[in-house]
């Protein structure tokens, strides 16, 4: 899993169509202010071979795991927790997913980019596939 605190870091994304949304994000949240890690939060990059649970372990959010009716993903009474997921397609047609957690009123938010990769895991994958909605294509900042 790539851990980028900072935009200086979208440069280690081999993706280039994840690297410039990840770019275009940090533009977005930090509105022309100096990059702040309290205020503006981060993103991870997820990874071939990462586990749901060492991502939700990184970014303290619980993404297939319903913790108010104790429930996981796949059980009739499963609801999502984040504030957005949407699914974007690069330039070849690959969908990679942006799931956003908004965790303070401040804005504080810990996004996950989640490629439909071989090596992701399949139920994070299908939880993406089935609730997030389509991303209207981004413009470069």
């Amino acid at each position: 899993m790539l851990i980028l605190r900072g935009p200086a870091a979208a440069n280690q994304i081999a993706n280039p169509a994840i690297r410039s949304l990840v770019e275009q994000r940090f533009v977005q949240v930090c509105a022309g202010e100096p990059y702040d890690y309290d205020l503006h939060g981060y993103m991870v990059v997820v990874e071939p071979g990462d586990s749901v649970e060492h991502v939700e372990a990184e970014t303290g959010c619980s993404i297939l795991f319903d913790p108010f009716e104790d429930v996981s993903y796949g059980h009739p009474d499963f609801s999502t927790s984040f504030d957005i997921l949407e699914a974007h397609h690069d330039e070849q047609g690959n969908v990679f997913y942006e799931l956003v957690y908004i965790l303070s009123d401040s804005g504080f938010a810990v996004t996950a980019l989640i490629p439909k990769v071989e090596g992701i895991p399949a139920g994070l994958l299908a939880m993406c596939a089935e609730y997030a909605t389509p991303a209207t294509e981004h413009a470069d900042p």
